[in-house]
């Protein structure tokens, strides 16, 4: 083989391995994007819901508006969330204000008993599982893709192009994460 003939099959290779590793990322970019798609899909159809929860239980608790308050204004916040943490943060605070609406409606037996608040309940609690379900596969998309973007040969591509960004991962609020690094008490 003629030297010629030898640095073209390298470049070849190079160009070949190059290209690879791009659409790679690309794949890996776009499944973390669909994640994040996923999430917010599950976000607004849980949003939707939720003043749907809220009418039916102000029908038997009127006097408890700060807490209807506190959960529309949690509502707006989740809906106005655009990166994984204010999502994070805003989500909390969602779970904090339907925890207080929950608890209301302990209060009054008529209204657990209500079948369309009992049908509200169990829609939320399969969006509640959807949502889960999505953070962990962003979750997954969001590792894959900053392993990839860290590692060699990919992150000199990577810092040639300069397209792709790590991701950050959908986590536990401090303040939740305070609650679950507590051990519960148990009191007989």
């Amino acid at each position: 083989m003629t030297p010629i003939i030898i640095i073209l099959l390298i470049l070849l290779a190079i160009i070949a391995a190059f290209w690879s590793t791009y659409n790679s990322l690309v794949k890996l970019d776009e499944r973390v994007n669909e994640a994040w798609s996923d999430i917010t899909v599950q976000l607004k159809y849980r949003a939707d819901l939720i003043p749907n929860v809220v009418e039916t239980v102000k029908g038997y608790a009127k006097h408890e508006k700060e807490v209807f308050q506190g959960v529309t204004e949690a509502r707006s916040a989740v809906m106005g969330a655009k990166t994984v943490k204010s999502a994070a943060k805003a989500e909390a605070e969602m779970n904090n204000a339907l925890s207080k609406v929950f608890a209301i409606a302990e209060a009054y037996p008529e209204l657990k008993a209500n079948t369309n608040f009992q049908k509200l309940q169990e829609q939320l609690q399969d969006v509640e599982d959807k949502v889960q379900a999505a953070r962990r596969f962003y979750n997954s998309g969001a590792k894959e893709l900053n392993t990839k973007i860290k590692t060699f040969p990919t992150n000199i591509i990577n810092n040639i192009v300069g397209h792709f960004k790590t991701r950050d991962y959908f986590e536990v609020a401090e303040s939740e994460r305070a609650r679950i690094n507590d051990a519960p008490e148990v009191k007989f």
